[in-house]
């Protein structure tokens, strides 16, 4: 072999490594990534880049009171629920019944968040107003079982399993409402593509994403400022081991499609984490009775602090003209 063909070879050799070690990196990055969305466990290298994700709400005087109101709801008397979802995962709820109850809300919390965090500010209002409330605990989080989230996919059966709890506790002669915020929302309009209960009058969903794969995307590339598509293939190979399915596999356009029942939307505009435009895609392709409100100021799950008025009002009009509706 000629020198010039050795600096050639070497140089070939030299640009195969390199591109090996990217690729490896490149992997190890996407896994931590995927292992940071679904896994219980979250990896301790993205707790540093949490706030670079969701942004800085420990830094507000909101997130002091929205702690102080989660205590205060924990400790409220109510009965633990444990049952087996369909799938054979252990399932815990908080059940805090009333006898002059007019409705059950089922509430679904977020994406590494908990029941009475998400739920905690706005509680006594629906207490007050004779909701009996089931607060989840969902699949991956929390005391429930399963060593993964389903970023809604998964999550969807699991309401009907609480929807059968809650009718076989009240006879099902209450109207219940899916409730949920973040993650939870994008659960609950999930469902909405099921065969749903008849008395399952409708969904209130506050700030949900439309898939798993938009918010991956939008998390990757505007908050962590990666490249998704060279990521995409690694990420659903992983996700469909996981959870046996892939990011795109079902969203909530899927189920909106074919959900009869009235929807309350709600989202802040100035939401960090997940775009106030997917609220706005949804609320598009929802055919069924619909509301829509959006609140200026307000960053993610974080409406009912900055409009509370308005957020209640809208509640109170919603069960008022839906309670009784026949489906």
């Amino acid at each position: 072999m000629t020198d010039r063909a050795k600096i050639i070879a070497a140089g070939v050799g030299f640009t195969a490594a390199a591109a090996a070690v990217t690729a490896g990196v490149s992997y190890i990055i996407t896994k931590t990534l995927l292992e940071e969305a679904l896994d219980r466990e979250e990896p301790k290298v993205m707790q540093k880049a949490k706030r670079r994700i969701t942004g800085t709400f420990k830094e507000t005087e909101a997130y002091a009171v929205a702690l102080r109101l989660a205590e205060e709801l924990e400790k409220k008397d109510h009965e633990r629920v444990e049952m087996e979802s369909r799938d054979g995962t252990k399932l815990i709820g908080h059940w805090f019944g009333r006898d002059d109850a007019e409705r059950v809300l089922i509430a679904m919390h977020g994406w590494r968040s908990t029941w009475a965090w998400d739920f905690g500010a706005i509680a006594d209002f629906l207490f007050d107003n004779k909701c009996s409330v089931l607060f989840a605990e969902q699949r991956g989080q929390g005391e429930s079982g399963g060593g993964y989230m389903g970023f809604g996919m998964v999550e969807r059966y699991d309401c009907l399993d609480w929807i059968d709890w809650v009718n076989g506790r009240t006879g099902g002669a209450l109207p219940v409402y899916l409730v949920g915020v973040s993650m939870g929302a994008t659960t609950v309009l999930m469902a909405s593509g099921l065969d749903l209960p008849e008395n399952v009058h409708g969904i209130v969903a506050d700030c949900g994403f439309t898939s798993a794969k938009a918010i991956w995307q939008h998390v990757c590339e505007d908050n962590m400022h990666l490249s998704y598509k060279v990521r995409q293939r690694v990420i659903d190979d992983l996700c469909k081991q996981r959870i046996q399915y892939r990011s795109d596999d079902y969203s909530t356009f899927d189920a909106l499609k074919y959900n009869t029942r009235p929807v309350l939307f709600v989202h802040g505009a100035d939401d960090t984490f997940v775009p106030v435009t997917m609220t706005y895609e949804n609320y598009k392709i929802c055919h069924a009775p619909k509301e829509l409100l959006i609140v200026p100021g307000a960053d993610h799950g974080l409406s009912y602090f900055v409009e509370r008025e308005k957020y209640e009002n809208l509640l109170k009009e919603f069960w008022e003209k839906y309670d009784t509706f026949s489906f």
